[in-house]
C-alpha cells in the first residue's frame, strides 16, 4: 500500500468521522466500524478496476485506527522498551535502538498523519504548536520521553525528535558496572560530591550527560538541599531535600513566561546546597556567577568537545545574559569556584549495533596567577575503550582537604592508590 492510499483512505475516515460526530477518544468500536467500511469500500472499487486493491485490508484497518484513536505510525514505536530514539522528518520515520543502530520504521506514512500524531501528544502538555510558535519541547509520555519538534515556517516541514529516557536509579556504582567509570574514578567522584564540589559534566549530544549528572546527585548527602532546575524536566533522582524545576513558555498573550534563568534566580532565595542545572544553554549561566559566589555547590550539563572547552562554553553563555560584566570577571568567578569538569563522550561500535559511552577525562580546575583557567587530568583515557586511569595527580588543596574530611582517616592518595 503506497502512502497516497493509505493517505487518501485516512482522510476519508477522519471525514466520516466528523460528519457522524463520532468521538474517537470515547468510541473506539464505532472507529473500527467506520475504518472497516472505509477500508471495505476503496477494496471493492479497486476489483472494479478503480485503483490497486490492498494486500492486506486487516492491518490497513489497524493503522487507521491507531492514526485516528491514538499515535498512528508512533504508536508501536513509542510502546517499544528498546527504542530510545525517534526522528521525524515529514513523512519519514525513523529511530534509535538501544544498541545504537539506526532504522526506517516499517509502515509508509505521511507528514499529516504524523503532525496529528505530534500534536496529541503536545495536547497532554501546557506547550502550544502552532504558527505563531513552531518550536517546541516538551515532556510527554506521562513524562519518560522528551519532545523537540520544529514546523514551518521554521523548518521546510515537520521535524521532530522524541527522546525516551529510562526513569532508572542511576548512580556512580551502575556506571562502573557499564564501564563508563572505573571504580578509583567512581570513589574519587563519590567523595567529592559528599565534600561538595562544583562539577561541570560536557560531552556532545546523546553521550550521557544527564545520566551522569543523574549519578553525581545520587551521590549528594541526603541531608542537602537540592534545587534542580531545567528547561524540560529529564532528571528523575528521588530527593530527600530539595524539589524540582520546570520553565514554562508563554501563554497566548505572551505573558506567565518563566525561563531557566528565572528559575536559578528564585532558587538562590531557597537556601540550596546545590543547585543543578539539567543543561546550560544561555542567560541562565549569569545567574550561576552568582549561585557559586554566594556559597552554593553547582552541577550542570553542558555541550561542548572537551573539557577544556566546556569552562569556555560556560563563560560564553554567561555573558550572553548581557549583564556588561567583563568577561574577566566571570572568568575570575568560575575559576575560583568551579572544582572538577567532567567529560563523557559516544562512539557507535563497528556494525552498528552497539554505543560505547564512557567518561574520558575526570578533570580538576586549578588555581591560577591570571583571569583564566588552568586545570589538570585526575583521570584519563587515551581513547574510548581504553582504561581510565588515575594520572597521579591530586586536586588542589582546598578541594583535597574537603574531600579528606569526609574520607576522615584515609588520605586521598590512600584511597586511590589502593585500588
Amino acid at each position: 500500500m503506497t502512502s497516497d492510499v493509505y493517505e487518501q483512505l485516512r482522510r476519508t475516515a477522519l471525514q466520516k468521522i466528523d460528519g457522524e460526530g463520532i468521538d474517537p477518544a470515547e468510541e473506539k468500536d464505532a472507529v473500527v466500524a467506520l475504518a472497516r467500511s472505509t477500508v471495505a469500500e476503496y477494496q471493492q472499487r479497486a476489483h472494479l478496476g478503480d485503483g490497486k486493491s490492498l494486500a492486506d485490508p486487516a492491518v490497513t484497518v489497524e493503522r487507521l485506527v491507531q492514526s485516528v484513536t491514538g499515535r498512528g505510525a508512533l504508536h508501536d514505536l513509542l510502546a517499544r522498551d528498546d527504542v530510545e530514539e525517534i526522528f521525524i522528518e515529514g513523512d519519514r520515520i525513523s529511530y534509535l535502538i538501544a544498541g545504537g543502530e539506526l532504522r526506517a520504521a516499517d509502515h509508509p506514512t505521511t507528514e499529516h498523519e504524523n503532525r496529528q500524531a505530534i500534536e496529541r501528544l503536545m495536547a497532554t502538555t501546557d506547550r502550544r504548536l502552532d504558527a505563531s510558535n513552531p518550536i517546541a519541547q516538551a515532556r510527554v509520555l506521562d513524562g519518560s520521553a522528551r519532545l523537540s519538534v520544529v514546523i514551518p515556517p521554521i523548518g521546510d516541514q515537520l521535524s521532530a525528535t522524541i527522546r525516551k529516557y529510562a526513569l532508572r536509579h542511576q548512580t556512580l556504582r551502575t556506571l562502573v558496572g557499564l564501564d563508563s567509570l572505573s571504580q578509583q574514578a567512581a570513589d574519587f567522584l563519590e567523595a567529592a560530591m559528599q565534600a561538595g564540589a562544583s562539577v561541570i559534566v560536557s560531552g556532545p549530544p546523546g553521550a550521557g550527560k544527564t545520566s551522569f549528572l543523574s549519578a553525581l546527585m545520587n551521590a549528594v548527602p541526603g541531608s542537602h538541599c537540592i534545587r534542580a532546575c531545567e528547561e524540560v524536566r529529564e532528571l528523575h533522582v528521588p530527593l530527600l531535600h530539595g524539589s524540582y524545576y520546570e520553565a514554562r513558555p508563554p501563554s497566548l498573550d505572551g505573558s506567565g513566561e518563566v525561563t531557566l534563568r528565572d528559575l536559578v534566580k528564585v532558587t538562590l532565595a531557597m537556601r540550596p546546597d546545590l543547585i543543578v542545572v539539567g543543561e546550560v544553554r544561555g542567560a541562565e549561566a549569569f545567574e550561576l556567577t552568582r549561585a557559586v559566589n554566594a556559597g552554593c555547590g553547582l552541577a550542570c550539563t553542558i555541550h561542548a568537545n572537551s573539557a577544556a572547552d566546556a569552562l569556555e562554553a560556560l563563560v560564553n553563555a554567561a555573558l550572553m545574559a548581557g549583564e556588561n560584566v567583563p568577561e574577566r570577571v566571570v572568568r575570575k568567578v568560575f575559576a575560583s569556584s568551579i572544582d572538577l569538569v567532567v567529560h563523557v563522550d559516544r562512539e557507535v561500535l563497528p556494525g552498528g549495533t552497539d554505543i560505547k559511552r564512557q567518561v574520558l577525562e575526570v578533570r580538576a580546575v586549578v588555581p591560577a596567577l591570571h583571569d583564566d583557567f588552568s586545570s589538570e587530568p585526575i583521570f584519563a583515557r587515551t581513547s574510548l575503550g581504553s582504561p581510565l586511569d588515575w594520572t597521579g595527580s591530586l586536586p588542589p588543596e582546598a578541594l583535597k582537604a574537603r574531600i579528606e574530611k569526609v574520607l576522615q582517616r584515609e588520605s586521598l592518595a590512600q584511597l586511590l592508590e589502593a585500588r
